[in-house]
């Protein structure tokens, strides 16, 4: 700059003005490129690299390879009305990526390392939630490797979206759970805000940590049944929110119903479910109701046994199942005749169009159990 100040004395050649003009904007700009720490090459792979390097399937964080909930790397955003057991479910999550459970509604967890908890909502009664299922023996590992923020984050996530990676890096947490994202995100039905809070996400994924979302519906008409099947549609603000995630599971009930119904929305393979989830309150457990379990159903029905059809309609509720709960339904039925735990029966309208026809019964030692 002293340079351009002698440049401009008086009868300074108005070239040479703008050839040290452009030098010196050149130079800023280069130092400020250097600068950077990198970042403009931080994520930067080359094209064979990243479709080589990227693994196929990865260890789910909740479920099993091919029966996932939560996908390492995906997000996974837990929905469902105020009161349902969404913070009930998480914290039995919480507990398992810490070791402290094998298994949360009769699927795995694999174990991490740290969770940072964002209590953003009612932290207070969080915390009473949490004494119902810790004791003194899990003392040293909730002080060392669980952290929780209570209360209003320093800025909203649409604002900063870098805030939340830097929260995990702050903290050493390989995991980090919201509760809930009204409450971290300024306008939820802004797409805006929704894109930048994808912003927010997919920096904290794509620097290794994975993500737990609790959110709510949208607010149900006089007309809305709480039978009627849940969708995307459902889940409140932006489509940006849901766009995003890698799994979408919704809680369907009332505020304080012992028994829920798990929907798998937004699958990462097969669908989970539905599932009947009965909660324990005073101990702050959930488990999955097996009565509805297809072999078990098959065992009540006898030698009359039941068509894919059937079975659709008694675990789904719905007396017109949709056409893709009849093909699960024909799946799990066909699952259990390879695995030896049913007899499949093809009648005369059986064949590829004729899934009402064919019939299943459990296999005689199945039935003689339970007799």
């Amino acid at each position: 700059m002293r340079v351009l100040q002698g440049a401009t004395a008086p009868g300074a050649d108005p070239a040479e003005v703008r050839s040290l003009l452009t030098a010196s904007l050149s130079e800023a700009a280069d130092r400020a490129r250097r600068s950077s720490g990198g970042r403009l090459q931080r994520y930067a792979t080359d094209g064979w690299s990243f479709v080589t390097d990227t693994p196929a399937s990865t260890a789910p964080v909740w479920g099993t390879p091919g029966k996932t909930a939560w996908a390492s790397g995906e997000s996974l955003m837990l929905v469902g009305p105020p009161g349902v057991g969404k913070s009930t479910i998480a914290q039995q999550i919480v507990l398992a990526r810490l070791g402290l459970l094998a298994q949360v509604l009769d699927m795995p967890v694999q174990q991490g390392e740290k969770v940072l908890y964002i209590a953003a909502d009612r932290p207070s009664q969080l915390a009473r939630a949490f004494t119902r299922v810790v004791d003194p023996a899990h003392q040293d590992i909730l002080r060392q490797r669980l952290v929780f923020w209570s209360g209003p984050l320093p800025a909203s996530l649409n604002a900063e979206p870098q805030l939340l990676t830097e929260l995990a890096a702050e903290h050493g947490a390989d995991t980090v759970v919201i509760d809930s994202l009204k409450d971290v995100v300024g306008k939820l039905t802004d797409d805006e805000a929704g894109l930048a809070y994808n912003n927010a996400r997919q920096q904290l994924l794509r620097d290794g940590i994975e993500l737990l979302e609790l959110h709510h519906q949208r607010k149900q008409g006089p007309d809305a049944s709480r039978n009627q099947r849940p969708v995307l549609d459902q889940v409140y603000g932006s489509a940006w929110f849901t766009a995003g995630a890698g799994s979408v599971l919704f809680l369907n009930g009332a505020a304080g119903d012992p028994v829920v119904q798990l929907h798998h929305l937004k699958t990462v393979d097969d669908e989970i479910g539905p599932l009947p989830v009965i909660h324990d309150h005073p101990r702050g457990t959930s488990h999955v109701d097996t009565s509805l379990d297809p072999l078990t159903l098959l065992r009540q029905a006898g030698t009359h046994g039941l068509t894919a059809r059937q079975l659709a309609t008694q675990t789904t509720g719905e007396a017109n199942p949709r056409p893709a709960d009849l093909a699960k339904a024909r799946r799990r039925l066909e699952a259990l005749t390879k695995s030896g735990h049913a007899v499949q029966e093809t009648g005369a309208g059986g064949g590829a169009g004729g899934g009402q026809a064919t019939r299943w019964t459990a296999a005689t030692r199945h039935i003689s159990a339970v007799s």
